[in-house]
């Protein structure tokens, strides 16, 4: 099998290292962990966050307030290996550490030397266009020079989103170097990358002046000419990894549909397949479920001991006590409008007897971005209308994964409602299969290839996408609650029959060691 140098700007391994933001980090984290349990050839590269990605806590308005600070953890080991980038005048010397906690395949990270130098990698995606461009040069162009430094005899590299993208430049401008022309030399490079792409929401897909990637360094000294060849005017770094690639992949089969339409104007992109995420049993499954699958009893108690562990932790954090025997809806990820966070609470006249007569309680949790003031203004939003149910309804802050565990874990139904086909893939509700937990969702994602509908779990709606669709979805969110999630509720024998198999299609279809192999046989291949 090829050596694969897997680059990530984030990499979710565990909350007490917060080098994460979201989803794109947690897959990162997942894909090495899998990696390291399957002993695939595979090494990372990423970034040593000072102060890592923001925690976010609720002030007394209910608008989010994000708190920093600066973590050292001491399970990093320095390598010895030095490299330099040229960052506008400056030459950045960066340490490259190695991750030495946590069962994964080697990871490296890129750090700054010199504390001049250390604004570059202060916080995980600084909005200032500067500071973005010097981290991606950093992880692209120092990623690239590390694993050279390090003798690392890397047969293919993967660019896990468009971050990385300035190491193809650095590939091309050495090729240059060795006496090839552009054309030659973009060819041979081509045949050693290839790409994942995320998002298909266009503000999602980051662009950077010409002018400015040539001020900083950015473009390997490649002309103009080349730059647009690969990138266009703006650079879209998403194009330029579709370009740069043999080959690229989406991260789930409706994805694969929405990205091959998405950037189907896009002159020599490469074919874009389909390759659904799965996490990581190890980290997201209570080990508790595989020995409970003994029998239906076994299969009862142990998720009641889940959620009681849960609410527990509910009350500890926010005083409020839920009831264990009350159908717990959990809804927790990125606080971003297409997700539509709020959507069960836009129909009052039909939450308020559900609430009142104690038949469903809900718990939310979420973080924005820091600059992202529609995501915030979502949780606000959010908070303010749910203190009008202090007793039913529960928003847990400063989402982690240490919470993402807690709640996939311990909710009986799983939320999930964003407009289609915006969700890229999402893996919460996996996590929340994994363990027992039901789905009830929009078909979106990967959602339409897990879904058997009244058996692993829910559809919202039958997949249509339309101008009415928040007023659909939300009627048809209603419908399925009512009419499908609680009359199952009450049949103790039919809940338990789609936990048992929420369990098997979450261990079966959607693990990250299936994702891994896949990325073998489907992706790096030849």
């Amino acid at each position: 099998m090829p050596l694969v140098a897997y680059f990530s700007m984030e990499y979710g391994l565990h909350e007490e290292f917060p080098s994460y933001a979201g989803g794109l980090g947690v897959l990162a984290g997942d894909f090495m962990k899998s990696a390291g349990d399957l002993g695939t050839p595979v090494v990372g590269i990423g970034l040593r966050w000072a102060e890592g990605y923001t925690a976010q806590r609720i002030g007394p308005d209910g608008y989010p307030i994000d708190e920093w600070r600066e973590h050292r953890p001491d399970f990093l080991t320095d390598t010895g290996t030095r490299v330099r980038v040229r960052v506008a005048a400056r030459e950045v010397e960066c340490r490259v550490w190695r991750v030495g906690r946590y069962q994964i395949a080697p990871l490296f990270l890129l750090e700054p030397t010199d504390p001049r130098d250390l604004w570059i990698t202060r916080r995980l995606y600084d909005t200032r266009p500067d500071c973005r461009i010097a981290q991606e040069m950093l992880l692209g162009i120092g990623g690239m020079r590390a694993l050279q430094a390090m003798h690392q005899p890397v047969d293919l590299y993967h660019f896990n989103e468009g971050h990385a993208v300035f190491a193809g430049l650095e590939l091309i401008a050495d090729r240059m170097e060795a006496g090839m022309d552009f054309e030659e030399a973009r060819r041979a490079v081509r045949a050693s990358i290839v790409f994942t792409t995320h998002t298909p929401v266009p503000a999602g897909n980051e662009t950077h002046a010409l002018a400015d990637l040539r001020r900083l360094g950015a473009d390997c000294d490649l002309l103009p000419g080349e730059l647009r060849a690969i990138g266009g005017d703006p650079f879209n770094m998403t194009v330029a990894g579709l370009r740069l690639a043999r080959r690229a992949n989406a991260v789930a089969q409706l994805h694969g549909e929405t990205a091959r339409v998405m950037w189907a104007g896009v002159e020599g992109a490469a074919p874009i397949i389909a390759i659904t995420n799965g996490v990581h049993a190890g980290t997201w499954q209570d080990p508790r479920i595989p020995a409970a699958l003994a029998s239906d009893g076994a299969l009862r108690a142990t998720r009641r001991e889940l959620k009681e562990e849960l609410l527990a932790e509910v009350e500890r954090r926010t005083a409020v006590r839920l009831d264990a025997d009350v159908l717990t809806i959990g809804f927790a990820r990125r606080a971003a409008t297409y997700k539509r966070p709020d959507l069960l609470l836009r129909d009052p006249a039909r939450l308020a007897p559900l609430l009142k007569d104690h038949r469903v309680q809900l718990l939310f949790a979420g973080k924005a971005h820091p600059a992202d003031q529609e995501g915030k203004a979502v949780i606000a939003l959010l908070v303010e209308t749910i203190r009008q149910w202090p007793e039913s309804i529960v928003f847990l802050e400063n989402y982690d994964m240490g919470l993402g565990r807690l709640l996939t874990r311990g909710c009986d139904v799983w939320l999930n409602n964003p407009r289609r086909p915006l969700e890229a893939s999402g893996t919460s509700g996996m996590k929340a299969a994994m363990n027992g937990g039901l789905n009830l969702s929009v078909l979106d994602g990967w959602w339409p290839e897990g879904c058997v509908h009244g058996v692993t779990g829910w559809a919202i709606g039958d997949g249509s996408e339309a101008a009415d669709q928040d007023r659909r979805d939300l009627r048809a969110l209603y419908d399925t609650l009512e009419g499908d999630v609680l009359p199952a509720w009450s049949d103790a024998g039919r809940w338990t029959r789609m936990m048992r198999a929420a369990v098997t299609m979450g261990v079966e279809q959607f693990s990250s060691d299936r994702m891994v192999r896949e990325y073998f046989a489907r992706l790096y291949t030849p």
